[in-house]
């Protein structure tokens, strides 16, 4: 029993100084963040409400009339960090940046620091994506979509791209 106690011991040990050992170290540290960093590009565009009266819409300015900024389409994802649907549909929003760089911008509005843009367009459960064609009113859709789903509406709305029935 007691050889079995001490070998415990030293196990338990061993895994204190091996998970330490890099904790402590901010040269190993700013490693990981780098490598970290390094592997993970953003294609989405976080928008703050000074970055969407420049880019967007200037609903200060004519509040009565959409008035769209963009040189072209987009799409707004208004999330919040600690919602579960958000961080689901995170991945997909990426690859569709990636995929439709040249064609779309894909914006990503944080409601818990941007609460009076997520007031303005009257956001009330998250993750809500707001389509913004070129020409025409922008539409919304709220929840947490598949790929395909988005995809299928960045084809229709945004790109003008009708599927055949």
């Amino acid at each position: 029993m007691l050889k079995y106690k001490s070998s415990i011991c030293i196990l338990l040990l061993m895994s204190v100084f091996i998970g330490c050992s890099g904790k402590n170290n901010p040269d190993k540290q700013e490693e990981n963040v780098a490598k970290t960093t390094e592997n993970k590009k953003v294609n989405t565009i976080k928008l703050t409400k000074e970055d969407f009266l420049k880019k967007v819409s200037n609903y200060e300015e004519s509040p009565e009339e959409w008035k769209y900024l963009g040189d072209k389409p987009a799409l707004i994802d208004f999330y919040a960090d600690w919602c579960g649907p958000c961080k689901v549909i995170a991945p997909s929003l990426e690859e569709l940046a990636e995929e439709y760089k040249d064609q779309i911008y894909i914006y990503k509005i944080d409601t818990e620091q941007e609460e009076e843009l997520a007031a303005v367009f009257g956001i009330r459960s998250i993750p809500s994506l707001l389509f913004i064609p070129l020409n025409g009113n922008p539409q919304m859709a709220r929840g947490a979509m598949p790929k395909a789903d988005i995809k299928s509406a960045i084809e229709e709305v945004l790109l003008n791209k009708h599927t055949p029935n």
